[in-house]
């Protein structure tokens, strides 16, 4: 089994502008935060748990309640069939844990994230104004933001498709998290995010705002989100959070010994990419272009350090032995207009 490492959203960058220019409590609970995510950067984890489920495509969820406190082991308040307690938080994690794993089923006929029928696991109102959220290796956790810079983590479809599509990339390809590998290992997360929020809206290529974590910043934020796939760098710009630093061409790629090497910032190259692919092909971009990127993460020959070429060259195979010539042409000129192919 793959090693799987702790995938924190927020990126280090965020929580050091607050830190530098929130108000007393909001660097208090940035520090906190920020000094968790680094605690999570250092350490590996040996696997997930093991599998629940009896049957290939069973659902089985469960969602904890923290309190507040700094703990993974909180009560059970909700599971597989149970109604709702009332708790608006425990009551999207459930939603959008099932959104995903039908996704991942009904779409591309994977059994959970582990492919073996893996039990999503969700924790709610984890620490105190915790301004994250993150994918352990064995179940989500969210926190509840301060309610001026970050609302509640559960608010966006596609924050929780994110964290548990580095499942996904952890149990297949166990991508090193550190530079273009961990960018690329941050931007298929951002894809399976993406996508899953297309899915559950139904909305094809060309009508999706491809937007990660619309909703999540406060309204007093001028952002619109965390990042803009279609556009990055243009997410938010903001006194508070400073702008938006995610490149979109290698010609502006970020070296960097921050952020494992710039994960959350030079994702926004792969990012682009695959957008442009996505409108290019038109249509549901689940159905031709991310299948492409999903049968490379599956690639036994993908190796756990590949760069954004490697990658790039195994989308244009596995979308032209999939889909055809002409979708393999479009995902080859969209590496082309980032700069990662010439």
């Amino acid at each position: 089994m793959s090693a799987y490492y702790p995938h924190s959203l927020i990126p280090p960058h965020i929580l050091r502008r607050i830190i530098d220019n929130g108000s007393e409590a909001q660097q208090h609970f940035a520090r906190r935060t920020l000094v968790h995510v680094q605690n999570l950067m250092d350490i590996g984890l040996k696997g997930i748990s093991k599998p629940l489920t009896t049957y290939p495509g069973e659902l089985m969820r469960n969602i904890y309640d923290a309190h507040h406190q700094s703990t993974v082991n909180g009560t059970l308040v909700r599971y597989e069939g149970q109604p709702s307690n009332g708790d608006i938080a425990a009551d999207e994690a459930y939603e959008y844990l099932g959104v995903t794993h039908d996704f991942f089923w009904r779409v591309w006929r994977r059994n959970s994230l582990d492919n073996q029928g893996m039990a999503l696991n969700g924790i709610v109102h984890f620490g105190e104004s915790y301004m994250n959220a993150f994918w352990d290796g064995q179940e989500m956790v969210f926190g509840d933001g301060d309610g001026v810079i970050f609302n509640r983590f559960t608010i966006a479809i596609d924050v929780i498709a994110h964290e548990l599509g580095h499942g996904v990339t952890g149990s297949e390809a166990g991508l090193i998290y550190y530079a273009q590998s961990g960018a690329l290992n941050e931007s298929l997360s951002d894809v399976f995010g993406s996508l899953v929020k297309q899915y559950y809206y139904q909305q094809t290529a060309d009508q999706a705002d491809w937007l990660i974590g619309e909703g999540l910043l406060g309204e007093r934020i001028n952002g619109r989100a965390l990042r803009s796939m279609s556009s990055p760098g243009t997410a938010y710009n903001d006194p508070m959070l400073g702008a938006d630093p995610q490149p979109a061409h290698m010609n502006d790629y970020v070296r960097t010994r921050d952020d494992n090497g710039g994960v959350h910032l030079n994702s926004g190259i792969p990012n682009r990419a695959f957008y442009l692919a996505s409108v290019a092909v038109g249509g549901y971009a689940w159905e031709k272009t991310g299948y492409a990127w999903y049968d490379t993460v599956c690639d036994k020959s993908l190796t756990p350090d590949a760069d954004f070429a490697t990658f790039a060259r195994l989308t244009i195979y596995h979308g032209g032995k999939r889909s055809g010539k002409a979708v393999a042409n479009a995902i080859e000129q969209a590496w082309r207009e980032v700069g990662v192919l010439w």
